[in-house]
């Protein structure tokens, strides 16, 4: 009996080229307030979805949305001051 074998190594999802360089991972890090207040915004669009249109609820996602502007503000100012690379 013949038994076929890979001539290859076996590939992981954990090969050292595949794993994110520290300043990829520095760059998620400057971003993540504003992912965060960007899920804020998705989280509140989609809770206001299926409800009628409340004063709190438009309250909520101008909240939402303003943070959203201000993290987009605070990280382009941090790219224009050279923090990042």
């Amino acid at each position: 009996m013949k038994y076929i074998v890979t001539v290859q190594e076996a590939v992981t999802a954990f090969a050292p080229f595949m794993e994110p360089t520290d300043a990829e991972l520095e760059a998620i890090e400057r971003e993540a307030p504003l992912m965060d207040a960007e899920l804020e915004l998705l989280d509140v669009q989609i809770a206001l979805l299926d409800r009628p249109a409340s004063v709190h609820g438009e309250r909520r996602l101008r909240r939402a949305a303003n943070k959203v502007l201000a993290a987009r503000s605070e990280v382009t100012n941090r790219v224009a001051a050279g923090e990042a690379a």
